[in-house]
């Protein structure tokens, strides 16, 4: 398959992953272990598939977090809870937003049991090597329920793009920091004090990545990216696209196809449902 293709495809199917993050139900399910709400629940849950590990594997691994944010919450997260009770909690509260925002009929249609099939055939594409994030998770048994063996599997493709995308961006030369205020620039990320908030980056320290990026003729100094930024953007995306094309090589066109068409649906329902919060994204 064309990388761009099967890129566009994993970018359109990720709200259903990425809700995961905004539920109320999963924070709930996870602070109710004793884990700090918000920020605490949302570092524990994405790596406790990874197992007991340190704020140092946290920071690497999600790449766009201030080292000193993440800190506040890990290890302290272990000590309220371990990382097998938090990925229980994790799928409960999958589970009970998936019920709010979706509704038990679909749930319990065949078109998401289909989804789920074919996100699972999807999934034995990917590979482990350099992938530590998807290595974690791939790690976890399958959930019997189609609805949560959907969410999963897309979970395995999100980080195992996600991982790839690292790669990507350490092969342009940015830093977390950098590729999360290059990302802003483009309009279709985070808003900036989104992106600030929620990554525990400083004004100063913002200013300082784009202070560097200006110096290396990547932005213009009021925050533009210029034309070897927007290149440059580009180029990531499309080796993003590159090293997260496997599982979509492996699934095929006909199913990628019929995996879109059952998933953009679902997708849609899920928005309209109010599944991320107004003013997060650009």
């Amino acid at each position: 398959m064309d990388p761009r293709t099967s890129g566009r495809t994993a970018r359109k199917l990720e709200t259903l992953h990425a809700l995961g993050y905004f539920a109320p139900e999963v924070d709930s399910e996870v602070s109710g272990l004793g884990v700090r709400t918000g920020r605490g629940s949302y570092f524990a849950s994405r790596s406790a598939a990874m197992g007991r590990v340190g704020p140092g594997v946290v920071t690497a691994t999600f790449y766009v977090f201030s080292p000193g944010l993440v800190a506040k919450f890990v290890p302290s997260c272990w000590e309220a809870a371990s990382p097998a009770d938090v990925v229980a909690a994790r799928y409960r509260g999958i589970d009970a937003a998936y019920r709010r925002l979706l509704g038990e009929e679909v749930l319990a249609s065949p078109e998401v049991a289909e989804a789920a099939d074919l996100v699972r055939t999807a999934s034995e594409g990917c590979t482990p090597e350099g992938r530590s994030l998807y290595a974690g998770h791939a790690e976890l048994a399958w959930p019997d329920e189609p609805h949560l063996r959907l969410w999963h599997g897309l979970t395995l493709l999100r980080e195992h793009r996600g991982d790839g995308h690292v790669v990507a961006l350490q092969h342009a030369g940015l830093s977390g920091v950098e590729a999360l205020v290059t990302h802003t620039a483009t309009g279709r990320g985070f808003t900036q004090p989104a992106a600030q908030a929620t990554r525990g980056w400083s004004d100063e320290q913002w200013a300082a990545a784009v202070d560097g990026l200006v110096g290396r003729g990547l932005m213009t100094p009021d925050g533009a990216l210029t034309d070897a930024g927007e290149e440059q953007r580009a180029a990531v995306e499309a080796d993003t696209d590159r090293l997260g094309a496997a599982p979509w090589d492996h699934l095929g066109e006909e199913g990628t196809t019929r995996l879109l068409d059952l998933g953009l649906p679902l997708v849609r329902r899920a928005l309209a449902a109010g599944a991320f919060p107004a003013g997060v994204f650009a």
